[in-house]
This record gives structure tokens, C-alpha cells and sequence, in this order.
């Protein structure tokens, strides 16, 4: 799937987020390997610590599924700020995905790419706890 394709399908779920503290709707679109789709959206608490953030959800949704292997990642704010995974779910997609996982970050119609490589060098992984 093309990056803008990815993308769009993250802003399709900013209407489904539930942030009534922030205010600050955020939408994630996973492609699995085998080119499934798994979106998901902020859903906050009032205790802001178990807010789940949009990437965990997508990842929830994909790992649900019986998917653990990752293609690409796209995420999208409704402020277009270049919103980027935060450090929590940079580590939890880690856990899945190759240091060369496709990030998009939009901001408007433009975004920014990079790799969880890039966004979270060196990286807590399973080598190191064997």
C-alpha cells in the first residue's frame, strides 16, 4: 500500500478517538506483512497514565488477528502538528518490527518518514534478555 493510501486510512479513525481531557485526536493505520490493515485511535482516561494511545490499539488489533510481523506504520493528528509515535509505543512496536519499519508521520497532506530505527535507536529487544 502506498504511504498516502496508509495515511489516509489513519485519518479515517480521528472521528473515533475519545479525548475528551486533551482534545488531541491522534489515528494509526498498521500493514501487516501480508498487507492487512489495522487501524486504531487515542482512547483516554481520566487517569492519564491508562490512556491507550492509537499505535497500541492498531498493534492490539493486529496481534488479535494473529499478526506479529509489520510492514509499515502510519500516524496522524488532527492538529497536522507532525505528530510522532511517542517512546512507549515506539518500544511496544520493537517488539514486532524491524528496526527498518516505514513510519509516516502526517501534517496536512504533506508527511514526514523515518524508520522506529531512526525514531528509537538502539532499542530494548529480546536478544538482550537471553
Amino acid at each position: 500500500m502506498d504511504p498516502e493510501t496508509l495515511l489516509d486510512r489513519a485519518r479515517d479513525t480521528l472521528d473515533d478517538a475519545y479525548v475528551p481531557y486533551s482534545e488531541y485526536p491522534v489515528g494509526a493505520a498498521l500493514e501487516t506483512a501480508d498487507g492487512s490493515v489495522f487501524v486504531g485511535c487515542n482512547i483516554e482516561n481520566a487517569n492519564y497514565s491508562n490512556a491507550l494511545h492509537a499505535e497500541e490499539v492498531a498493534v492490539a488489533e493486529a496481534i488479535k488477528q494473529g499478526h506479529t510481523e509489520f510492514a509499515q506504520l502510519a500516524v496522524v493528528s488532527a492538529r497536522e502538528d507532525g505528530v510522532t509515535p511517542c517512546g512507549m509505543c515506539r518500544q511496544t512496536l520493537a517488539e514486532f518490527a524491524a528496526e527498518s519499519l516505514p513510519v509516516y508521520c502526517g501534517e496536512g497532506e504533506a508527511y514526514a518518514e523515518y524508520t522506529l530505527g531512526e525514531l528509537l535507536p538502539n532499542s530494548i529487544n529480546r536478544g538482550m534478555l537471553e
